[in-house]
């Protein structure tokens, strides 16, 4: 006896309907400069401790440096907004983090060029954020 055979899952209508509106959401080219923003931003705050010279304090270093990846990483999917729409709003979380991580992370040793690298990429980071969320919940509202 033969298994029956089940229709496959990327096929179903309602896969295929998000998918395009996926396509038209992210085929803007507002989208486009947004998510593309976006991932320069993540990979300025991994990247920032040797642009602005605070590689010294350690702790901060190895932060940017994950919270940075880890940001380039959510925000750099954007064919899939289907299935990862909501990573947007993590990534808002992270945007939030490297606003406060030199107060949190580094103590009183903070450097002032680190604080304010990190509040301005961290600053453009949580809006670009709020931007691709905001994308994400206009595709799913109509």
């Amino acid at each position: 006896m033969t298994a029956p055979t089940s229709p496959r899952i990327d096929q179903h209508p309602d896969i295929m309907a998000l998918r395009a509106h996926s396509e038209e959401t992210t085929a803007t080219p507002a989208a486009q400069a947004v998510e593309a923003l976006a991932v320069l931003c993540g990979i300025y705050l991994a990247a920032s401790p040797w642009i602005v010279g605070f590689n010294a304090a350690p702790t901060l270093t190895i932060t940017n440096l994950i919270t940075g990846v880890a940001f380039a990483c959510l925000v750099g999917i954007g064919p899939a907004y289907e299935r990862t729409h909501s990573m947007s709003w993590a990534a808002l979380g992270i945007g939030a983090w490297a606003i406060i991580a030199p107060f949190v992370v580094a103590g009183h040793a903070f450097v002032t060029r680190a604080v304010v690298s990190n509040v301005i990429v961290g600053a453009v980071a949580f809006l670009t954020a709020l931007a691709l969320a905001g994308l994400g919940s206009a595709r799913l509202r109509r």
